[in-house]
């Protein structure tokens, strides 16, 4: 039995969204790759934020890099993939 307490998040909720993020990630990567866009996922990893009070062990900018990095791949990189500073993911 899974038990969340007032101060987690709901836990099937924010692991439903991000399997829903992984398939609208898939969908439009397919559907814009003919115009030459590419479209990514990024796992900014527990960063310290409004929405956890400020616990997770990393900074914003920390968290941003990997978005930046996405943000200025070059034409031809990789489009629907899953991505952290170390690289791709499994989805």
């Amino acid at each position: 039995m899974l038990i969340c307490d007032s101060q987690s998040p709901n836990v099937m909720g924010y692991g439903s969204s991000k399997t829903a993020l992984n398939a609208v990630t898939l969908s439009f990567a397919r559907e814009l790759a003919p115009r030459g866009i590419m479209v990514n996922a990024a796992a900014p990893g527990y960063t310290a934020t409004d929405l956890n009070a400020h616990r997770g062990g990393r900074t914003v900018q920390q968290a941003a890099e990997i978005i930046v990095r996405l943000a200025m791949l070059e034409p031809g990189g990789p489009t629907g993939g899953y991505f952290d500073e170390n690289g791709a993911l499994p989805r």
